[in-house]
């Protein structure tokens, strides 16, 4: 399963600095979803990590490869189930969620597979999205959501508040988490859900098992 991409492209997408952020030195990765590989070499750059990825597209796994990573094309709704438990420090999750089909069940394979799983993932519910479909009537497209209705590959919008209730559902722990705001930045303030849930254009989760 492809990483969704937004206008935003690389290394500059604000949730990558923070997503690298949450990963330990050396620490054996999996990056699920991975696009053009910037997370991954970012992470094998910085962190040193034994990285691996997975990436749906075609044009996604030939980018990896010119960037001398080790990635595979794959999808994240079948192929999980092929690795073996614990097989990874962490595995990452970033703004691939969404456009998943069975999201639960690839979050279940995520914990089985990682010690800690990352989640990145476009909030549906921030209050510009909230407007939009209230005063227009249509869809939101916005600078995270950037696709048309018909032509989106995201088919599983999901809320911050969506996203917890989901991670209590599987019993994941959650280690932390942040929202995001427009500028990519962690929301500088502690907050109920449902606050960062109206205000957060993304979020970022560290979980366990």
């Amino acid at each position: 399963m492809s990483g969704v991409q937004t206008p935003e492209t690389g290394a500059s997408r604000g949730d990558h600095r923070l997503v690298a952020g949450l990963v330990t030195p050396g620490a054996r990765v999996l990056d699920i979803g991975c696009g053009d590989g910037a997370l991954l070499d970012l992470l094998m750059r910085e962190k040193q990590v034994d990285g691996r990825g997975m990436e749906l597209s075609q044009a996604g796994v030939n980018a990896c490869v010119a960037r001398g990573l080790s990635v595979v094309q794959g999808d994240a709704d079948r192929d999980l189930e092929d690795y073996p438990d614990d097989a990874f420090d962490f595995v990452i999750l970033s703004q691939t969620l969404q456009a998943t089909r069975a999201p639960r069940k690839v979050l279940e394979q995520l914990l089985r597979i990682g010690e800690h799983v990352i989640v990145s993932f476009p909030n549906f519910g921030v209050w510009r999205n909230r407007l939009q479909l209230l005063f227009t009537g249509s869809m939101p497209v916005t600078e995270h959501l950037p696709y048309s209705w018909y032509d989106t590959p995201n088919i599983h919008f999901c809320t911050i508040r969506d996203f917890v209730s989901l991670c209590r559902e599987v019993d994941a722990r959650m280690e932390k988490a942040m929202a995001l705001n427009a500028r990519g930045e962690p929301v500088p303030f502690t907050a109920p859900w449902w606050v960062w849930n109206l205000i957060g254009e993304q979020a970022v989760f560290l979980l366990r098992r």
